[in-house]
């Protein structure tokens, strides 16, 4: 009996070699054949499960074979985006995530769902033994990440975060300049983040008006898109991307965007296995109406040799990352930006036995997912592991907590843990509607 794919990648042997397709096995149009692609699930498909769904349906050598969300409006443009590209009507629309997991015939899954749901569609896919390319941030709360991490090191499976800009070359090459020293001693990172959202004035009337309880729009499974989150009525500025501005389901701009830029600032840094010792910091937070993330903010991170590392809004201070040294600073932000003082900096070269970091397929979020394709088949560590997530994503929930405490918070990065405070200790985690749990 010939073996199933999922089989064969699984086997020792391939984890010293590489799955590579005979050209006997492709198909009519130079694809690998069907039963040789990466079977792809669709885990969420709002505005980034839909990007996600436009990328790989370019990949030849994957073949998304479900898509599945709780709003069936979504679904059926994502559908419509991957039969049109694939020219059949085979792919699965399926309204339950467990469906998906559950499915033998799934190698991967890729999951762009709200913050609140990320745990647990983690630990099921770790049980299955199916690998996962998953959206950041990593999780809702700390405690959380911690589980995801344990889960997906015990299952032994590939973990790419969603975190992109690893992928691309400007961020690397800034990276690369401040890890060999081009800058000497750093002295201060500067973090730049989007603001939160605040309507203020007739706008905010109107806001408010529109936040009130609605029914349930037809075909949107609201109790299951509320899933372990505390049970609230229904508002449309509750659910799909409002859900960033509420903390029930998110940790607002501090960890929508603070999973990209602090994790640039970490790589900067060689950081990614460590944290701060202090986080200290204040925030402006909505008083009026369910959005009650903060929208301005700016906290400070201490980490081991006395460096800090300041974290603000856009109001604050200039967006992306920005280290400052004894001999001068770099900035880096999307959009290809990247700039030095001296300029000269940036005509550097790194030599061949200076730091290289990682950086298998350039090319922005098309190259972060061909990373995860490759590594499914060679079972090699992508650019962006959990771990990675998990340390980046850690710094934002302090910030947070420092500033809704109005206190210092004290960290201990190895054991992972707050130190001498049990109030804060308490909010590492929360408590799960039923029935859900990890």
């Amino acid at each position: 009996m010939r073996p199933t794919r999922r089989a064969f990648l699984r086997s020792a042997a391939l984890a010293a070699a590489p799955f590579v397709v005979r050209a006997s096995a492709l198909g009519k149009d130079g694809r690998p054949a069907a039963s040789e692609r990466i079977t792809l699930g669709m885990i969420g498909l709002g505005s980034m499960g839909l990007r996600h769904v436009k990328g790989f349906v370019q990949e030849a050598d994957c073949q998304i074979t479900h898509a599945c969300d709780v709003d069936y409006a979504r679904r059926r443009t994502a559908l419509g985006v991957i039969n049109k590209a694939y020219q059949t009507a085979d792919c699965a629309e399926v309204h339950d995530f467990r469906d998906v997991i559950e499915n033998p015939h799934i190698d991967a899954f890729v999951i762009s769902l709200p913050d609140h749901w990320h745990a647990v569609p983690c630990l099921m896919a770790c049980r299955a033994g199916k690998d996962v390319y998953g959206e950041k941030p990593l999780a809702l709360t700390i405690a959380d990440g911690q589980a995801m991490v344990r889960a997906v090191r015990q299952a032994g499976i590939v973990w790419q975060m969603g975190s992109w800009q690893r992928s691309t070359r400007h961020f690397r090459f800034a990276c690369e300049l401040v890890r060999n020293g081009r800058l000497g001693k750093i002295q201060r990172v500067d973090v730049g983040l989007a603001e939160g959202f605040r309507p203020q004035g007739r706008k905010m009337c109107h806001l408010l008006e529109a936040q009130k309880a609605q029914p349930v729009p037809k075909g949107f499974d609201y109790n299951m898109w509320l899933g372990p989150a505390p049970w609230a009525p229904y508002t449309p500025l509750r659910c799909h991307w409002n859900f960033r501005w509420i903390l029930d389901y998110s940790g607002g701009q501090v960890t929508d965007d603070g999973a990209h830029q602090l994790d640039i600032a970490h790589w900067g840094m060689g950081w990614d296995g460590t944290g701060p010792l202090e986080v200290e910091g204040v925030g402006e937070f909505p008083t009026d109406g369910i959005w009650d993330a903060a929208y301005r903010y700016r906290f400070t991170c201490t980490y081991a040799g006395g460096i800090q590392m300041r974290v603000g809004s856009t109001n604050y201070m200039s967006g992306g990352i920005k280290w400052i040294g004894e001999r001068g600073w770099i900035q880096v932000r999307r959009g290809g930006y990247i700039r030095a003082e001296p300029a000269s900096l940036l005509e550097e070269r790194i030599g061949p036995d200076e730091i290289h970091l990682a950086s298998p397929n350039e090319g922005h979020r098309q190259g972060h997912r061909r990373d995860f394709l490759d590594c499914i088949k060679t079972r090699e560590e992508p650019i962006t592991p959990i771990e990675v997530g998990h340390r980046s994503i850690t710094v934002a929930h302090l910030g947070n907590l420092a500033m809704r405490l109005g206190r210092r918070i004290r960290w201990d990065p190895q054991r992972e843990a707050i130190v001498g405070d049990p109030t804060a200790t308490r909010t590492l985690a929360r408590a799960y509607r039923e029935p859900w749990h990890l």
